[in-house]
């Protein structure tokens, strides 16, 4: 079957699961988490299979440590990956909500109303639980969706797809075809020209991809193409709240793209706290980054060539700033407007700092990696949106929904409402009830 074919099938899959009840979508949820609680052995047996292709790829320099920790899929990732699909039965539908409603005129009623967006295409790198919490978000939100993973994680995600697809179709009333797979770059490209089928495109990956998808379609795109997330310490910061949190947005899990890559230190914070942070960053394994002002406090790897870099592991750029603008105007110039956090006493100064700096997410004395739709209580997500439009952040089901406007009326014409006689209109607020 072709990709245009299995395309056309899930966009009529579509338009059935725009008015599937609840109790379906939500039996659908219960089928996956089952599923892949009983095929759980064969899907880690497939992940076991890519791991040993791919760590042959980090030997031969052709794949980075970061990507391959990425592909890993661990018994216990996947079991949290099932209770997010079992928390997302839980939640509200996000279909069919009433997000405003007017009274044009007596007996004239027009009511804003959530839906699906319709078929969505993501393309992603690597992380193979990807394929179930996006086939999850997408059940509930009510929207049909082709996936594309990358070839490193091909043997993970056809064990996946292929649980998730039977579960599917064991429900009676769920189309089992809105869930599709492709697998190779041809098929992507073939995906991202079927504009006449796909309502929106998300990619997860690194700069390469965001900037070949968003070249290669005229289909809206959704996603953030890298997560260069910010911590500035302030001259009020804590010491003993900065070691802790400074080491857990780098070390918890550093290729993740809400790991911190870069350390503003405001230059007025007691020296000694600078050194003790840097140490502790250190003892926990971080190289560091900076220039001579950076060495003389601690030990350095190297100078930065680049502030807007990426590591995607146990490395850190840092720098020294003169005050809270500075460090402001360092971020908005040189992040990714993903995740950026202020460590300060003054709730002031927060206050300031995340009115100004213009990212996704802007955190006072908490960790850039609760920047997750699991965490913020999503239930998944598909991805965090740096940009402004539609969506903005870790998208989960609200993200995943867009809207449409149903008017009731009893006869009534447009030629009533002009001219010399026309007919007012009242344009007042009503009850949410249609």
């Amino acid at each position: 079957m072709t990709v245009a074919q299995q395309a056309a099938r899930a966009k009529e899959a579509s338009y059935v699961l725009a008015a599937l009840p609840p109790e379906t979508k939500d039996r659908a949820l219960n089928a996956m988490a089952c599923a892949l609680r009983v095929h759980a052995d064969e899907i880690l047996a497939a992940n076991r299979l890519d791991l040993q292709q791919a760590r042959l790829a980090v030997e031969a320099g052709h794949m980075k440590p970061a990507l391959y920790e990425r592909l890993k899929l661990t018994r216990e990732k996947l079991e949290t990956v099932i209770k997010g699909v079992e928390e997302l039965v839980e939640l509200p539908d996000p279909v069919g909500r009433v997000l405003a409603a007017t009274e044009l005129d007596e007996g004239l009623s027009l009511y804003k109303i959530s839906c699906p967006i319709g078929l969505i295409g993501v393309i992603f790198e690597a992380r193979p639980d990807v394929v179930p919490q996006i086939a999850a978000l997408a059940v509930k939100s009510g929207n049909a969706v082709m996936l594309k993973g990358g070839s490193e994680a091909a043997h993970t995600n056809d064990a996946l797809a292929s649980t998730l697809q039977t579960a599917l179709a064991s429900v009676p009333g769920y189309p089992a075809q809105a869930l599709q797979l492709i697998h190779t770059r041809e098929e992507s490209a073939e995906m991202l020209a079927l504009d006449q089928y796909f309502d929106l495109i998300i990619p997860r990956g690194g700069n390469g991809l965001i900037a070949y998808v968003k070249a290669n379609t005229k289909i809206p795109v959704l996603g953030h193409a890298d997560g260069v997330c910010h911590i500035y310490v302030a001259a009020s910061a804590d010491l003993e709240m900065a070691c802790r949190i400074c080491v857990d947005a780098k070390t918890q899990y550093p290729s993740a793209c809400n790991a911190v890559e870069t350390l503003l230190l405001d230059e007025r914070w007691p020296e000694k706290n600078k050194k003790a942070l840097l140490e502790t960053l250190l003892k926990n394994g971080v190289s560091l980054f900076g220039g001579a002002d950076i060495a003389a406090l601690a030990r350095v790897s190297g100078p930065v060539t680049d502030w807007h870099t990426e590591y995607g592991e146990k490395k850190l750029s840092v720098k020294q700033v003169k005050n809270l603008l500075e460090a402001i105007s360092h971020i908005n110039r040189f992040g990714s407007h993903h995740t950026d956090c202020i460590l300060t006493a003054e709730h002031e100064e927060a206050q300031i700092f995340m009115d100004l700096v213009d990212s996704a997410g802007v955190y006072h004395n908490a960790s850039t990696r609760f920047a997750d739709g699991y965490r913020y209580g999503f239930g998944a997500e598909v991805g965090i949106s740096t940009g402004k439009t539609h969506a903005r952040g870790p998208v989960g089901l609200e993200g995943l929904t867009i809207y449409k406007y149903k008017l009731y009326g009893n006869g009534q014409v447009v030629a009533d409402y002009v001219g010399a006689n026309a007919k007012p209109f009242t344009h007042k607020k009503i009850g949410s009830k249609q």
